[in-house]
Formats: C-alpha cells, structure tokens, sequence
C-alpha cells in the first residue's frame, strides 16, 4: 500500500525507496560535499590517492542493499552529477569510489557543468522517486548537511521541473566509465 501524505513527510528515506515502484533518480549538482560519514575515507584518499572501494566500510554497508533491493524489484536507478571543471578534489574522490554505486545498480553519468547552461535547473539536489516525490538535500555553504536538510514535496510543478532537468542532464551526460576527471 503506498505511504500516504503524512507518511511522505515522516518516512526514512529507506521507506521512501521500499515505496518506490519504477524510478529513483538523484541529480547532484555541488563541486564539494563535507557530509560526516565520509570525511574519514575522503581524508585518507587526499593522502593516498587511493579509494576505499570496501562496500562493507563506511557508509555503503546501508546504502547498497537499499539500492539492490530496489533494483531487484524492478526500480530503475539512476544518479547524475554535473561538475566544474577541473574537478575539486572532493568530485575526483567521488568518481574513484562510484564502482561502489554501479556495482550496487545504479546507473551515473558526468555531466561538465559548461554543457548544462541552458537547462532549468531545480536550486538543490534532490532525489525524485516514481515522478511523484522529490526529496531535495539542504547543505551548508561548506557542504554538510543543513539542519533542515531534506524537504519533501509532491507538488506537481516541483516534480515536472525536477523531472525535466534530470532527464535532460542524464541526456547529455557521459557514462561513468567514459568520464575522465580533469584534475587541477
């Protein structure tokens, strides 16, 4: 039975997606994110160069089975990043250790922020789940999560805008496995 209205705004995000019956895409547009459960493995990557690809540490030991779980029930998912280029450090950590997200289902794409100029874009990332919720990401000017960091809405404006940039963003990106970072 699919949540109802006070449910949307009350449930994990892990139930938004066990609700989630087609589609789940998430468009990421910020050149730096400082989110606490992987400034450990980001730190070592600026010392090593070396990317932790354990899906067992860190954060991936709960995000994974969500997205398999997802996957198997037939949802098509789908994330997509536009970047600055040459990337920040913190973009160049975030393709090493994408294998994680493929590995789990997920479909990425790249997309250098000059090719995205034209397009309406939404002001945050967000997640749309079975074009009928967004769930869109509030961070800091420093790239942590905002206190008020998730806002959920059903609004059908909010949804077609959301759904319009992503499809056109996901057009005009370049496979994970074709991107290369251009480093500074």
């Amino acid at each position: 039975m699919p949540l109802n209205a006070q449910q949307l705004n009350t449930a994990t995000f892990a139930e938004l997606l066990a609700d989630t019956h087609h589609t789940a895409v998430h468009l990421e547009m910020r050149d730096v994110y400082a989110v606490g459960d992987e400034a450990e493995d980001f730190e070592t990557f600026l010392l090593t160069g070396v990317p932790n690809l354990d899906p067992a540490r860190s954060f991936w030991p709960q995000w994974m089975p969500l997205v398999e779980d997802a996957v198997a029930r037939g949802v098509v998912m789908r994330r997509a990043r536009i970047v600055s280029e040459p990337v920040t450090d913190y973009i160049r950590y975030e393709h090493a250790i994408t294998p994680l997200n493929l590995q789990a289902g997920e479909g990425v794409r790249w997309l250098p922020r000059r090719r995205a100029s034209d397009i309406a874009l939404p002001g945050n990332d967000f997640w749309l789940l079975d074009d009928r919720l967004v769930q869109f990401h509030h961070f800091t000017g420093t790239g942590d999560w905002a206190p008020d960091g998730k806002e959920r809405t059903t609004d059908p404006a909010a949804v077609a805008l959301c759904h319009a940039a992503f499809e056109t963003v996901w057009e005009r990106g370049i496979p994970h496995e074709k991107y290369t970072v251009q480093a500074h």
